[in-house]
């Protein structure tokens, strides 16, 4: 197996041409012919990660967000961008990112996401003009049956694991279509108005735009890492369907860097 072969079988219902235009998806670090044995799954590649892809022997680590984002102008231990890549180096370990282009595969992050909570009737909440079956942001589903907008709150911080959840005022009417966005998803919230939504789940919503809803719909963030902690399984489970003998497994370190103080 070489770093192509990895890479092709994700980009398969997720190419790189998805991606948004300021993003680094596909190779980070190696060469895409070298052979590879093992990957280590993670959502975030730090120093932690790569210390533990090294104690277990992996020679991928496959993420979703790109620890180059932006170019690097030398290689030094000043960042810790700069000395996992180094580390990675040394250790001859490759690292592939599937960002943007997997966020945006009907197959991907958001949906992986809408399922955990238990939608059904799945769709694409913004579909791409050139490639609206298969490629656009965010997700929308329904629930079976409508749940009122506490036992939404609850389902949904049950399911992330999250410790507390900040959303928007109650509007006092039951939950059952939902739009989500897994990870930054604030610029889709008109795309969830326009599809009258009862609900909106993402991640990294700023203070004034809890006020836009104006009680049409009940916006939640839930956290950047927890709405798209599920893509580590995804990523995982493309990999081993393509090849089931290849050993692919997920992170132990947590990567969140956000942590919470829970009066």
């Amino acid at each position: 197996m070489i770093v192509h072969d990895i890479l092709n079988c994700i980009t398969e219902i997720a190419p790189l041409r998805w991606q948004e235009h300021y993003d680094n998806a596909g190779i980070q670090v190696g060469d895409l012919n070298a052979e590879v044995h093992r990957a280590l799954v993670c959502l975030d590649i730090t120093e932690a990660v790569v210390e533990e892809a090294i104690d277990k022997r992996c020679d991928l680590i496959v993420s979703h967000h790109p620890l180059i984002f932006h170019g690097l102008k030398h290689l030094t231990p000043e960042t810790y961008i700069e000395r996992a890549v180094a580390m990675a180096l040394k250790h001859d370990i490759a690292m592939i990112s599937m960002h943007t282009n997997l966020d945006n595969s009907y197959l991907g992050v958001s949906r992986v996401l809408a399922e955990k909570i238990g939608l059904t009737h799945l769709q694409l909440l913004q579909p791409s003009a050139d490639e609206p079956e298969h490629c656009g942001a965010g997700m929308l589903g329904e629930f079976k049956t409508p749940m009122k907008e506490l036992d939404f709150l609850r389902l949904v911080s049950n399911t992330l694991g999250s410790p507390c959840l900040r959303h928007s005022t109650l509007t006092g009417r039951k939950v059952a279509k939902v739009a989500l966005c897994g990870g930054s998803g604030t610029p889709f919230m008109a795309d969830a108005l326009r599809q009258r939504a009862d609900a909106y789940l993402t991640a990294d919503i700023k203070y004034h735009d809890f006020f836009i809803p104006e009680n049409r719909l009940l916006l939640v963030d839930g956290g950047h890492f927890e709405t798209e902690q599920f893509t580590k399984e995804l990523i995982k489970g493309i990999i081993q369907k393509k090849f089931p003998t290849f050993a692919a497994e997920i992170a132990e370190t947590n990567t969140n860097a956000v942590h919470y103080f829970c009066k």
